[in-house]
């Protein structure tokens, strides 16, 4: 037992000088470009817990919801009523309930005007760009055009781009990319349907 509790204080020790060593390494701070992506439940979750901290701090956030905008979310309700936030949704539905391409084009372009001036404003600490990705991989807005904003950002600027299959470019240009995977999930395996304080 002895043994074990010795063996124990020199792994906690090793680990504490470890982390001790990483956090006296790291003494930058700049602004990031996260991006959350995958397939798996927990993108936008995620996001609007940073969007949470961003808040709690007094910080001035801005949010911009491609895709979802037929959608009521109780996050949008919660956050559009805070003085610090700015909470602007585009959109009709997910594209498989528009079928309208031109129209989805239309809409996105909105979104990126109002995500633009938020950014380019320097108002923001933090700009939130909820389905991005999504958008840009049906090509309803140009990568380039977005990543050169993205990237010309303020200096202590966070954005978070969320949504399935963020290209390799925005993979490249990010400081900071999490892919959430699945493994289980309860609509698929038990036919459980999007519940509210879970998925809206």
């Amino acid at each position: 037992m002895k043994t074990d509790l010795e063996s124990h204080q020199r792994m906690t020790q090793r680990r504490r000088e470890g982390h001790e060593k990483k956090q006296a390494a790291a003494t930058q701070e700049k602004g990031l470009l996260i991006v959350n992506t995958g397939n798996g439940k927990g993108k936008s979750t995620a996001a609007f817990g940073m969007a949470v901290r961003v808040l709690g701090h007094g910080m001035k956030l801005g949010v911009v919801q491609f895709i979802k905008g037929a959608l009521h979310t109780s996050e949008r309700d919660f956050l559009a009523s805070v003085a610090q936030c700015d909470f602007v949704t585009m959109g009709d539905g997910y594209t498989w309930n528009t079928q309208n391409r031109d129209a989805d084009i239309a809409t996105a372009r909105k979104g990126w005007n109002e995500a633009k001036r938020m950014i380019e404003s320097g108002e923001y600490a933090m700009v939130i760009l909820d389905e991005l990705n999504t958008v840009l991989k049906y090509e309803y807005l140009p990568i380039e055009e977005v990543l050169e904003v993205l990237t010309a950002r303020g200096p202590m600027q966070h954005i978070v781009v969320t949504g399935r299959h963020a290209s390799d470019a925005m993979i490249d240009a990010a400081d900071l990319v999490t892919e959430m995977r699945l493994v289980k999930h309860p609509y698929r395996e038990q036919g459980v349907k999007a519940q509210k304080g879970v998925e809206f």
